[in-house]
């Protein structure tokens, strides 16, 4: 049987499934992935030979393709969250990593656009951390 992990949006209108293995998680911190996250990069996981399937809310998924560029944003058109998206290229998958409800065993492989980062993503390894929010 073929590797398969589940996700869905924030609201729960939309829910999927990937079979197939995850060759690869990067953390991309280029003006784009960071303007479509929000936050410092994107954690996006590749499958290069997978299937995605739509168990719930298809049709509430919409993709935005940026014209000039291979940069595409697959969300939920009801709470925005970011959505797995099938690249249309021979099978391959991108899984925004956040919107899995699996646990995966992948680590990044690498910060890609590092020298893109943004000007405060420096040295966030000596920044407190709080189990919660700030009191």
């Amino acid at each position: 049987m073929k590797d398969q992990v589940f996700g869905q949006c924030l609201c729960g209108a939309v829910s999927f499934s990937v079979a197939g293995a995850l060759d690869a998680l990067y953390l991309c911190h280029c003006s784009r992935c960071r303007k479509d996250s929000g936050s410092a990069h994107s954690a996006n996981l590749f499958a290069g030979d997978a299937t995605l399937c739509w168990s719930a809310g298809e049709d509430r998924v919409r993709v935005f393709r940026l014209a000039g560029t291979r940069h595409v944003k697959s969300f939920c058109a009801e709470c925005g969250s970011a959505l797995p998206y099938a690249t249309g290229d021979g099978g391959a998958v991108v899984v925004p990593a956040g919107s899995l409800d699996s646990p995966v065993a992948l680590r990044p492989r690498a910060h890609i656009c590092h020298a893109s980062r943004a000007a405060w993503d420096d040295d966030l390894a000596s920044v407190p951390r709080i189990d919660g929010l700030p009191g």
